[in-house]
């Protein structure tokens, strides 16, 4: 499935798209973080950005309902970049310690290793699941 959406702005200054809540949408999650980091000159937060994305709208996918996720990415201070994940279930996301074996359960850990603070905003019709990247250097 594709998504028939386009990136748009958000506001001081950001990029968002709604998408099916489906594996693949993590593609385009990373393409429109990695678009919006290089717009803004943060081309080194790009490849943390995908990453932590991936991780969010896997989450998403795996345990949200409905069929449509929304990602946003927002540049809230002149280093830092903000990227989110808004779906349609009220359950909060847990970090969890994965097992040697285990093939999931380390997304969450690999967002607080990358991200400078990380944590979930709740809606009546769901929950906004965030990350703050910052500029190293």
């Amino acid at each position: 499935m594709t998504a028939t959406t386009t990136s748009r702005p958000t506001g001081h200054p950001g990029y968002s798209e709604t998408l099916p809540r489906v594996p693949e949408s993590a593609a385009s999650a990373r393409r429109l973080v990695r678009e919006a980091c290089a717009v803004w000159g943060l081309e080194g937060l790009g490849d943390d950005g995908a990453l932590v994305v991936s991780e969010l709208v896997g989450n998403a996918v795996r345990h949200a309902r409905r069929e449509s996720i929304r990602v946003v990415v927002e540049r809230i201070a002149t280093g830092t970049v903000r990227v989110a994940v808004a779906d349609f279930s009220r359950a909060l996301p847990v970090e969890r310690e994965a097992g040697g074996g285990d093939e999931e359960g380390r997304g969450l850990f690999l967002v607080a290793a990358l991200a400078a603070d990380w944590g979930t905003d709740q809606r009546c019709w769901g929950k906004v699941v965030w990350a703050e990247l910052e500029g190293r250097g």
